[in-house]
C-alpha cells in the first residue's frame, strides 16, 4: 500500500492552551482506519490539524506526498479530503438535492468518482426525501447527507469525526454497513467513533489517543478483546 496521509509529531492547541503533543499516525491507500480514546484527548484537534483548521506549532502533515501542515483548509479539502465533520453542518435552507450537489466535485482526481445516483443507492431515505429542507431532517438523515456531501467531492480520504453521536442503534447499524461498503469499494477512511465493536469488523488498524499523544496503535479486534488495554485508555 502507498502512504496517503502522513500526521508525524505535531503540536497543537487554541491560544495558549495545547492539546497535541507530538501526535502521530497514517493512513494508507484503501485503508480503514479509527482514532479512538476519551472524550477530551485530542481526537478532533487531530483532525482540525491535519484540515488546516488549527495550527500546528510543530509536526508535519502530508497528503498524497504534498506538506500540507497549516495550508488553508480550502486547499488541502482540494488535494482530496473530504469532511464528515461532528454536528454534521448541513445547510438547513438548502433542500437535500442541493445540499449534495452544491459542493460537489473531483478534488481527489477519481477515475469514477461518486454519483449523485449513487449516493442515493448508498442512502435510499436520501432519495425518499430529495426535496426536504436540511433542517426538515432528522439527525440520522442529516448522517446522511452529510456523508453522502462529502462523497460527492471526490475525496481520495474520508474524514468522520463522531460518525455516529447521537443516533439511534437502527441508524447506527445503517452508518456502519455505509461504511463497509466504501472499505470494499477501496476508499480511504479515517472514523472517529466510540463504538468499538463495530469499528473492529469496519476497520484495519486503530490508533489511541491519551492526553495529546499517540499511546498505541494496532488490530481494533486486539483492543476490542484484550481487557487491560481497554481499561488504561478508554474506559471511563
Amino acid at each position: 500500500m502507498s502512504r496517503l496521509l502522513n500526521v508525524d509529531g505535531i503540536d497543537a492547541g487554541y491560544g495558549r492552551s495545547r492539546v497535541l503533543f507530538g501526535a502521530s499516525l497514517h493512513v494508507d491507500e484503501g485503508e480503514s482506519i479509527a482514532l479512538v480514546g476519551r472524550n477530551g484527548m485530542g481526537k478532533t484537534t487531530t483532525i482540525r490539524t491535519i484540515l488546516g483548521l488549527c495550527p500546528a506549532s510543530a509536526g508535519r502533515v502530508t497528503f498524497a506526498g504534498t506538506d500540507v501542515t497549516n495550508a488553508p483548509p480550502y486547499r488541502i479539502a482540494r488535494h482530496g479530503i473530504g469532511l464528515v465533520p461532528e454536528g454534521r453542518e448541513v445547510f438547513p435552507t438548502l433542500t437535500v438535492r442541493e445540499n449534495l450537489i452544491a459542493t460537489a466535485a473531483n478534488h481527489g482526481r477519481l477515475a469514477n468518482p461518486w454519483t449523485l445516483a449513487e449516493i442515493f443507492g448508498l442512502f435510499p431515505r436520501l432519495a425518499d426525501r430529495a426535496g426536504a429542507l436540511g433542517s426538515q431532517l432528522s439527525g440520522g438523515e442529516q448522517q446522511m447527507l452529510a456523508i453522502g456531501r462529502a462523497l460527492l467531492l471526490g475525496p481520495r480520504l474520508v474524514i468522520l469525526d463522531e460518525a455516529t453521536e447521537g443516533l439511534a442503534p437502527i441508524v447506527r447499524k445503517e452508518i456502519w454497513s455505509v461504511l463497509r461498503r466504501l472499505r470494499e469499494r477501496g476508499q480511504s477512511v479515517l472514523v472517529v467513533d466510540k463504538h468499538l465493536a463495530a469499528l473492529t469488523t469496519l476497520c484495519d488498524r486503530a490508533v489511541v489517543i491519551e492526553k495529546g499523544r499517540t499511546v498505541w496503535e494496532g488490530a481494533p479486534a486486539t483492543l476490542a478483546s484484550d481487557r487491560e488495554l481497554h481499561d488504561r485508555y478508554l474506559s471511563v
